[in-house]
């Protein structure tokens, strides 16, 4: 199901890994078990290690318009930024 974050993805690119056999056999049988590409078993594992999904679960939730949630981001930043003097 596209969301918000989908608008936001960065495009896909090729890369090669090396990586534990005992790895790549679970991702294997994970995207057999789930009838999904090896690729993207890894995306996703790699955005839930790295806290990337969490932006898209928040996203998901929201029904703040987007202009507001800007105004709500920049507000914040600026309240963190020390002042100048």
């Amino acid at each position: 199901m596209p969301t918000r974050y989908d608008a936001v993805r960065m495009s896909k690119v090729r890369t090669t890994l090396t990586i534990d056999e005992s790895v790549m056999k679970a991702v294997k049988m994970r995207a057999a078990r789930t009838g999904r590409g090896d690729s993207q078993v890894i995306e996703e594992s790699l955005r839930r290690d790295m806290g990337l999904d969490l932006l898209e679960r928040l996203w998901e939730k929201s029904d703040v318009p987007e202009r507001d949630a800007e105004a709500l981001a920049v507000e914040a930043q600026h309240k963190t930024r020390p002042r100048r003097r």
